[in-house]
């Protein structure tokens, strides 16, 4: 997702505040919310996918779950 994006869904954002959309550009908000959301899931979790965990021990083990 780039800034132009960001700054579309913005602009639909205050748009839609001040005069309302028209259902293409209803759909068009709802398209960019959905790849937005999707593209900060696939950066959660390539940011998690890095997490050990340091044990007392001093052992480093990685989280169990899914994958």
């Amino acid at each position: 997702m780039d800034q132009k994006q960001i700054d579309r869904i913005n602009e639909l954002y205050h748009k839609s505040k001040k005069e309302g959309l028209t259902e293409e550009e209803k759909q068009e908000q709802a398209k960019l919310r959905h790849d937005y959301i999707a593209a900060v899931r696939s950066n959660l979790r390539g940011t998690l996918d890095k997490v050990s965990f340091v044990n007392p021990d001093g052992s480093v083990t990685k989280p169990k779950g899914k994958n």
